[in-house]
C-alpha cells in the first residue's frame, strides 16, 4: 500500500517591500512521504519570495516534469517555473525551454555548493535562469517552524527575508548565485 501525502495548512502573510506585494495567502502544502520538513519549508520560503495571486504549488515530487511552484499567465503559458533542491541539470534545461523564467532554490550548504560547481557551466548558457541559495542556518530555522497548521508572517526588504511565527522571529538573506544577464 502506497503512503499518502501529509497535508499542512499555512496562513502566510507576505509584506514584500521590494516588489510591492502585500497579501495573506491561505496555502495547502502536500508533503510527499519522501519529502523532509526542511524541503517543504524551503518550498514555502520560495513561495514567499515570489508571492503572487497566480503562483501555486505544483505536484513536485509526486510527478516528473512538474515544478515545485508554478505561475501561469491567463493563456496557460508558464511564466515562472520554480524548483527546490538540487535538480538534475537536464530537467532545468528542459524547464528553461518551457517557461519564461526558471528559478532554482538550493539548500543544504556544501551539497548545494557542490551541485552548483558541477552544473554551473551547463546552466550558465540559460538566459532565463535564476539560482538562489538558502543558507543552511536559515533552513534549520524554517524547519523548526513546520507544523500541520501554521500562521507565518514574512517581510521582505532590501533582499532580506524576515520570517516569524508565534514563538520566534529570524531573518536571513537568500544568496543569488546566478541570474539572467
Amino acid at each position: 500500500m502506497a503512503l499518502k501525502a501529509t497535508i499542512f495548512k499555512a496562513e502566510l502573510q507576505v509584506s514584500d517591500l521590494d516588489r510591492g506585494h502585500f497579501a495573506t495567502h491561505a496555502l495547502t502544502l502536500a508533503r510527499h512521504p519522501s519529502e523532509t520538513d526542511e524541503r517543504m519549508m524551503v518550498r514555502l520560503v520560495a513561495f514567499a519570495l515570489n508571492a503572487d495571486s497566480a503562483l501555486e504549488f505544483g505536484r513536485g515530487l509526486s510527478a516528473e516534469d512538474e515544478p515545485d511552484l508554478v505561475k501561469r499567465d491567463l493563456t496557460g503559458a508558464i511564466e515562472v517555473w520554480i524548483e527546490v533542491g538540487l535538480p538534475d541539470e537536464r530537467e532545468v534545461r528542459k524547464a528553461a525551454g518551457r517557461a519564461r523564467n526558471v528559478m532554482v532554490y538550493t539548500y543544504g550548504g556544501r551539497s548545494a555548493a557542490l551541485w552548483w560547481a558541477q552544473n554551473e557551466a551547463a546552466l550558465a548558457r540559460l538566459d532565463n535562469l535564476t539560482v538562489v541559495d538558502i543558507p543552511e542556518e536559515a533552513t534549520e530555522m524554517v524547519r523548526a517552524m513546520a507544523a500541520r497548521n501554521m500562521r507565518l508572517e514574512c517581510t521582505i526588504q532590501e533582499g532580506q527575508l524576515y520570517l516569524s511565527d508565534a514563538q520566534r522571529t529570524f531573518h536571513f538573506e537568500p544568496r543569488v548565485i546566478a541570474r539572467p544577464a
